[in-house]
C-alpha cells in the first residue's frame, strides 16, 4: 500500500476492501447519538433511506455526518500517524534508513530467520515514517531483516507508520537493535562512526544506550581498521568488543599491517569462511606475524631462484627447495652454526 493510498482513501467512500483492511471506530468512543442511516466512513454498508426524511432534516442529517465523518477521519489519521495502527505497505515502497546499521550478509541465521517468516508470517511489525523527499515512499527506523525477509518472499511488509524527524528515526532504530541484541559489535561500531558525521555524541550515545567511555573505543575502533577489511570480514557475530580493539591496536601499531591483513582478506576461498572464522584468520595471520606470499624475497643465483626470505618482527624465515638445490641446502644447514659462532665472536 503507497503512501497516497493510505491517506487518499481517508477521504474517499469506502469499498469493500477498505471495510476489511481500515478498522472502524467504536460507538463508545463517539457517545450516544441518533442512529445513522446515512453510509458512516468506515462502517456499515447500509445506506440512508431519504423517504422518511424532510428536505430540512435531511440536510441537517447529511451536515451532521459530515462532520462525523471528517472527524472520524482525523481520528485515524492520528491513530496512524501516532503508530497505532498496523498497514502492509508494498516493498518497493520502502526504503531503508538514511543511516544502515546492518552489514548484508545471506548467511545460515539470515535463511533460517526469511524460513520462520515464511511459515508463521510476520509477527512484528517494522517502524517507518513518511519519507523525507519522496511523499509516495516510507523510510524504515527499524526492521530492516523483516523488510529484507519480505522482499524475499515477495510479500507486503507489516509496518507501523510514525511521523519522525532524523533525530528521532536514529535514536528509535539504534535502541530497537540494543533492546533486541541482534546486532554485532562492529555493526554497531559502524553504526556509531556513521551517526558521528551527522549527530552530536548525546545523540549518539542516547541511541546506542552507551557511555562516553564506551563511544570513545568505539570511534577509535573504526579510524583504527581500514573500512575495506571490515566489509571483508562482515558482522562477525560473536567477536566482541576486546577482540575487535586487539585487532585494531594491532592494526595500528604497524602501517604494514593493514595490507597484510588485506592480503589475507583477499586469499582464494576466504569469502567462504564463515564471518567469525574470517575474521580469526586475520587476527591469527596479524598475532602470528605471518607475511602474504608476495612479502617473501627470492634469492636468485645466475637467474635461478634457489631460495626465498621472509621476515616478520619475530622471526626471518630462510627456505630452501631440496630438490632443485640439495646440495645448497646441505650448505646452509652446516654454514649455520659457524655464522652464528662468527657473529657472537664479533659482538663480544
Amino acid at each position: 500500500m503507497s503512501r497516497k493510498q493510505i491517506f487518499g482513501n481517508l477521504s474517499q467512500k469506502p469499498t469493500d476492501q477498505t471495510r476489511d483492511t481500515v478498522p472502524a471506530v467504536s460507538q463508545e468512543d463517539q457517545g450516544p447519538r441518533r442512529p445513522s442511516r446515512l453510509r458512516p466512513l468506515l462502517g456499515s454498508p447500509d445506506l440512508t433511506d431519504p423517504s422518511d426524511a424532510t428536505p430540512v432534516g435531511a440536510l441537517g442529517q447529511s451536515l451532521g455526518e459530515l462532520s462525523e465523518r471528517s472527524k472520524r477521519a482525523d481520528e485515524i489519521e492520528k491513530k496512524l500517524l501516532s503508530g497505532q495502527i498496523i498497514v502492509e505497505l508494498d516493498t518497493a515502497d520502502v526504503e531503508p534508513s538514511f543511516i544502515p546499521d546492518r552489514m548484508l550478509s545471506d548467511d545460515e541465521a539470515f535463511r533460517g530467520f526469511v524460513d520462520s517468516i515464511r511459515n508463521e508470517g510476520q509477527q512484528v511489525p517494522i517502524l517507518v515514517r513518511p519519507h523525507p523527499d519522496d511523499p509516495a515512499k516510507y523510510q524504515v527506523a527499524f526492521g530492516h531483516r523483516r523488510l529484507r525477509a519480505a522482499i524475499a518472499l515477495e510479500r507486503p511488509v507489516k509496518a507501523v507508520v510514525r511521523t519522525m524527524s532524523d533525530q528521532e528515526l536514529v535514536i528509535a532504530q539504534g535502541q530497537e537493535n540494543n533492546e533486541r541484541q541482534d546486532l554485532s559489535y562492529i555493526e554497531k561500531v559502524r553504526f556509531a562512526q556513521r551517526l558521528e558525521k551527522q549527530f552530536p555524541r548525546d545523540v549518539i550515545m542516547s541511541a546506542l544506550a552507551i557511555y562516553k567511555s564506551d563511544l570513545s573505543n568505539m570511534l577509535a575502533v573504526a579510524a583504527k581498521i581500514p573500512e575495506d577489511l571490515i566489509e571483508a570480514i562482515g558482522p562477525a557475530h560473536g567477536v566482541g568488543r576486546r577482540n575487535w580493539m586487539a585487532l585494531a591496536d594491532m592494526l595500528a601499531s604497524d602501517k604494514q599491517r593493514a595490507k597484510q591483513a588485506l592480503n589475507v582478506a583477499n586469499r582464494p576461498g576466504f569469502e567462504l569462511l564463515k564471518s567469525k572464522e574470517r575474521f580469526e584468520a586475520v587476527a591469527k595471520a596479524l598475532k602470528d606475524g605471518a607475511l602474504a606470499p608476495k612479502d617473501e624475497v627470492p634469492v636468485t643465483h645466475q637467474g635461478n631462484e634457489v631460495g626465498r626470505i621472509s621476515q616478520t618482527k619475530q622471526k626471518v624465515t630462510l627456505s630452501v627447495d631440496r630438490k632443485a638445490s640439495p646440495e645448497f641446502a646441505e650448505f646452509v644447514l652446516n654454514e649455520v652454526p659457524r655464522l652464528y659462532a662468527e657473529y657472537r665472536k664479533s659482538v663480544g
